[in-house]
């Protein structure tokens, strides 16, 4: 789904007077950390739109090497998660445009964050939103289980 459908979809989800939640990343390697995530921000609301960060996006954010995966593939497996409803690619680093179609009622951020450091959360009380910070506050790092996987096969 693209941003423009995914505004129209919130706004009549809006209309139905349904509490949307907004949550993003690469998910590039999908691990229990970010289903822990996705399962305590799902909790905060009705619907829980994903934003997904685009193949050249998470080249930029991650590295030379990444993703892992095609987005279309990582799209594919949030959506066969019970807690996601709606999977929406975004080319830009962080989630400020898709926040403004959207216009969620909560951010949620993984526990990477402090809600003083979360990129968006200007987007985010603009639009009248709050941020929450929610999940596995264990370190479950996408790049700490590449290393530790790297490190094995050596």
């Amino acid at each position: 789904m693209n941003i423009a459908e995914a505004a129209a979809l919130a706004e009549r989800l809006r209309a139905a007077r349904k509490r949307i939640v907004l949550a993003n990343g690469c998910f590039d390697l999908l691990h229990v950390g970010h289903i822990r995530y996705l399962r305590a921000a799902r909790r905060l609301g009705d619907v829980l739109f994903v934003g997904l960060n685009g193949d050249l996006a998470v080249t930029r954010l991650k590295g030379p090497g990444r993703p892992l995966m095609p987005v279309a593939e990582r799209a594919e497996m949030l959506l066969a998660l019970r807690d996601v409803d709606h999977v929406v690619v975004f080319e830009e680093d962080t989630a400020d445009r898709l926040i403004e179609a959207l216009r969620p009622d909560v951010h949620a951020k993984g526990t990477d964050y402090t809600e003083g450091t979360v990129p968006e959360s200007g987007a985010v009380h603009a639009v009248g939103g709050r941020v929450a910070v929610v999940g596995d506050p264990k370190d479950h790092a996408t790049r700490d289980l590449i290393a530790r996987i790297v490190e094995r096969f050596r």
